[in-house]
């Protein structure tokens, strides 16, 4: 039995419909999709919301070892529980065990990240970024792991992240007019493909906020569009459609279903490297 069957049959034993899958666990319907069409696995804390709203253990839903209803999954953390809570009681089952001290510090790390924990003092960093530690007027802007964030097969072969962690005052941020849901949500990417070209050019570096996972109104966005990751101007055309617009006029601007877009991030700044 794959992860899809899993999700199927208990969708069917709890009666639950793709929506009511997209409520419970906080997701798009088009991610909920991807899940019961065997696209992709849900991974870290999706894996953990989706597990809770199956009622039923995570290391069944993921890997289908031991029994749906094991005590992992009726015994965890209990509803309103942080991020850390759920990746910390995921980590003291047996998938947790498996990871290597690195891994599960770096993990507890992005669940902190995610509860807003680092947020203002940026009080907790990973071994990897502690040459890193900011002062009080600085953010720490860590790299964005799209391939993590998006699975296996939806970036380009030769994506290659051309800076890794950055460190920046937020005064320039604000003297630059940028605003954003929170220091914790500010992430770069490395800029692909010729599409953006004259606004994104291949290889430029990109701050986003993952803050922003739904459509504010016109501006460039990090998206999936059929199992595609795209970095695409985005404008609503009415009720069910997007326009995303490619700046390079070589390149032809498409509609695309609300539906179908899951939207992961919204840039904010692009960061040019230019030689002199």
């Amino acid at each position: 039995m794959e992860f899809k069957d899993r999700v199927a049959k208990r969708m069917r034993e709890l009666n639950l419909t793709a929506t009511d899958i997209s409520k419970l666990t906080g997701v798009s319907k088009a991610t909920v999709s991807f899940w019961v069409g065997g696209t992709n696995g849900a991974k870290g804390k999706n894996l953990l919301s989706l597990a809770k709203a199956l009622e039923c253990s995570p290391d069944w839903l993921s890997e289908g070892t031991g029994s749906p209803g094991d005590s992992a999954a009726l015994d965890g953390p209990k509803a309103g529980s942080s991020s850390a809570d759920l990746v910390a009681h995921m980590l003291a089952s047996k998938a947790g065990r498996n990871l290597s001290s690195k891994a599960r510090e770096m993990v507890l790390a992005a669940a902190a990240e995610a509860d807003g924990d680092v947020a203002g003092d940026q009080s907790y960093l990973p071994a990897n970024m502690a040459a890193l530690r900011p002062l009080k007027e600085e953010i720490l802007i860590p790299q964005y792991d799209v391939r993590g964030a998006m699975g296996h097969g939806q970036v380009p072969a030769d994506y290659n992240e051309a800076v890794r962690n950055l460190v920046v005052r937020e005064e320039m941020l604000r003297e630059k007019g940028v605003t954003y849901t929170s220091t914790s949500a500010l992430a770069m990417i490395t800029g692909w493909g010729q599409s953006m070209e004259g606004t994104i050019n291949d290889k430029d570096l990109v701050i986003v906020d993952r803050g922003v996972t739904e459509f504010i109104g016109e501006g460039i966005y990090v998206v999936t569009w059929h199992q595609e990751l795209y970095i695409k101007r985005m404008m609503r055309l009415d009720e069910d459609h997007y326009r995303l617009i490619s700046d390079n006029q070589h390149y032809e601007n498409q509609t695309a279903r609300i539906d179908d877009v899951t939207i992961h991030a919204k840039v904010l700044l692009i960061w040019n490297a230019r030689k002199a």
